[in-house]
């Protein structure tokens, strides 16, 4: 019996090396739980970013925009998102870091040590988001000045008014070129497609500056066009100017956006960029065929 004694009290004071002891438990589960939330993490990232991407620059989701005010304003809303999804980042990695290293363990009922303030960390949180917030204000300032400016004269003015339920597009010295939505629109039913005889289409040469001097006639309107990531109200009383500076050709869908009776729907129009050469030819001949329907240019997006 003495001698079992011995040996049970010798196991005791030198356990098996090569278990872990009592201490190095706790940090070796961590590790495996780190080890296994890893690739998840990694995963989760990645469909995040990938999600966002255009393999060119991500947009998350909005249009990259077919104009240069729109790419200004895509590349803040990307820079934006991206700073979010930083901050995101840091956020969850703590909250995830504060999980894991401070559950509680099976057989450890022992508090935490507890701290009331920590001088340099609160500094820290509070000056960062500061920083932060100034820096998207600063971006956000520049964006808006860039996408509002109006450059005196313009390459191309053209007067729109909206009204219940159309557009009235009028180019300025153009022989008094107008193109409007055709009388009583549609109300019994949107064709397939942004059918010439019914909706209106905006044409503007690819590479000029287009000024836009918007108006509404009734009520309050929305001028929207997708592509180019931006809308304007259309206001009684109120003429809003704003510009286009198109770099990409193409025939875009747009739509009046702000709910204003009961045809809202049907307040369609598109916009059709074009060569210079284009504009030209389809100028002049809509300033010889004033009494004709004007002629359209064939959707590319939908």
């Amino acid at each position: 019996m003495a001698n079992l004694h011995a040996v049970s009290q010798r196991t005791l004071r030198d356990p098996d090396p090569s278990r872990p002891s009592r201490l190095e438990r706790p940090a070796r589960a961590a590790a495996r739980a780190r080890h296994r939330i890893a690739p998840i993490a990694i995963v989760a990232v990645l469909a995040v970013a990938l999600g966002g991407c255009n393999f060119a620059w991500p947009t998350f989701g909005l249009d990259h925009g077919y104009d240069v005010q729109g790419q200004e304003t895509a590349k803040l809303w990307s820079g934006m998102f991206m700073t979010g999804l930083f901050v995101a980042a840091i956020v969850w990695g703590l909250i995830f870091w504060c999980v894991l290293r401070y559950r509680r363990r099976k057989g450890d009922d022992s508090i935490p040590r507890q701290f009331q303030e920590h001088y340099a960390l609160e500094i820290t949180y509070t000056i960062i988001p500061l920083v932060i917030v100034i820096i998207i204000f600063v971006f956000t300032v520049l964006t808006e000045n860039e996408v509002d400016s109006v450059s005196h004269p313009a390459e191309v003015t053209v007067n729109v008014t909206g009204y219940q339920w159309g557009w009235i597009f009028q180019y300025e010295n153009a022989g008094g070129v107008t193109v409007q939505t055709a009388a009583g629109g549609a109300p019994h039913g949107r064709p397939s497609s942004y059918d010439a005889g019914v909706y209106p289409q905006l044409v503007i040469p690819e590479g000029a500056t287009t000024k836009i001097i918007l108006k509404s006639d009734d009520v309050i309107h929305d001028f929207y066009v997708h592509a180019f990531n931006f809308d304007r109200f259309a206001q009684p009383g109120v003429t809003n100017v704003f510009e286009f500076t198109p770099n990409e050709t193409g025939v875009y869908p747009a739509q009046c956006s702000e709910y204003c009776g009961l045809y809202h729907s049907e307040m369609l129009f598109s916009v059709a960029v074009v060569t210079q050469t284009q504009y030209h030819q389809w100028l002049t001949y809509q300033e010889h065929h004033l009494n004709q329907p004007p002629t359209h240019f064939a959707l590319t997006q939908q």
